[in-house]
């Protein structure tokens, strides 16, 4: 049987990702049919200076600017690869010349260096496709949707409105296979606001799970967010959908962080991540021990 082709996007050629794409590639190769967006002579460098040999069989595909490798450091030459290497990515599952996306980790400020707009993978995403895509991360034991990504926290609490709401919970519900339990959403105040004594934005939450839920069944509870990560209530749910980014992810990385990948939800393409990022602090290090978890985690669900 043959395997499905996937684009593999190398993300920042100063960080670990093309360290995992090399180390790894034998593994890779049993899951899926991997295109590596990079080009000969970038691939060269980074083999020479990691001192690993490319596989006979790494497949590239692209052409790119002029890139030095600078380890661990952010450049404008390195986000606009990085940039490119996911819109070679991108174009391939366009053109069904790849039923999926997987991508190594990005570095934001390179990208901000090299004039992209964007300020990740999943906000290109949007853009790209007209959708309104949404970034779930986890793994088989739990999965964190957010309601909002990298913005401030300051700006969280005006963000919750129940028109807003309702589509991002209707949307995440056709996304993903339906559970048998109930889908868990945070409140955003302490104790779910305590009946509007901590706040009232839960008012808009509870009204956008009436709203869902009448259309779908009783698939959403509002859970109070400080305990919703405790043992016992935890095992009650699979997926959670976090008002904000640290409160869905401080506890996941907390309890499975070597796991958990990143989903693309919500878009006409497939495309998964490593939730993890560059690791500067490891590139191109001897002896670095960097966990291939995600990395694997990632490429099997992008071909199921």
């Amino acid at each position: 049987m043959s395997l499905e082709k996937i684009a593999i996007s190398i993300g920042d050629i100063n960080g670990i990702g093309i360290e995992l794409a090399l180390k790894n590639h034998h593994i890779v190769k049993k899951l899926a049919n991997p295109i590596y967006c990079i080009d000969k002579k970038l691939l060269k460098k980074a083999s020479k200076k990691l001192n690993i040999a490319i596989p006979d069989d790494f497949k590239i595909y692209g052409k790119y600017k002029k890139c030095k490798i600078k380890v661990a450091v952010e450049t404008k030459s390195s986000g606009r690869f990085s940039y490119d290497s996911f819109k070679t990515a991108i174009d391939l599952a366009v053109k069904d010349e790849v039923s999926a996306i997987v991508t190594l980790p990005i570095n934001k400020k390179a990208w901000e260096l090299a004039g992209i707009d964007y300020v990740g993978h999943t906000d290109m995403l949007r853009d790209v496709f007209k959708k309104d895509a949404i970034m779930m991360l986890g793994c088989s034991q739990m999965y964190v949707a957010l309601f909002t990504e990298h913005i401030p926290l300051k700006d969280v609490a005006k963000y919750i409105k129940t028109k807003r709401l309702k589509k991002f919970l209707s949307d995440f519900f056709i996304s993903i296979d339906k559970p048998n339990q109930p889908i868990a959403v945070l409140g955003l105040n302490p104790h779910a606001g305590d009946n509007g004594v901590l706040g009232d934005e839960e008012k808009y939450i509870i009204k956008a799970i009436e709203k869902v839920n009448k259309k779908y069944g009783s698939k959403f509870e509002l859970v109070v967010p400080d305990i919703a990560f405790t043992p016992h209530i935890r095992s009650r749910y699979k997926y959670f959908c976090a008002m904000y980014h640290d409160q869905g992810l401080a506890p996941l990385k907390a309890l499975y962080f070597d796991q958990s990948i990143n989903v693309s939800l919500n878009l006409p393409i497939k495309r998964t991540s490593v939730d993890h990022g560059t690791a500067y602090d490891l590139a191109y290090k001897k002896n670095n021990n960097i966990s291939n978890l995600s990395y694997i985690n990632a490429i099997k669900e992008a071909v199921i």
